[in-house]
């Protein structure tokens, strides 16, 4: 294979892996509020009592 497709292959892997790390490192960025993440675990709550309910049921 020519020089420049190594280069291009190198460049591709590098974009791949510099993009998965700032991925990575912006994951724990975000931040919810504790009036959002109640009214989420609520939701979650009311979601997993109806799919017991629908599970008895069946």
């Amino acid at each position: 294979m020519p020089l420049i497709g190594w280069v291009f292959i190198l460049l591709a892997i590098g974009l791949v892996l510099g993009s998965l790390f700032m991925l990575r490192d912006s994951a724990g960025k975000f931040r919810i509020s504790d009036d959002k993440m109640k009214k989420i675990q609520e939701r979650k709550a009311e979601l997993e009592a109806g799919e017991s309910a629908e599970d008895r049921e069946n």
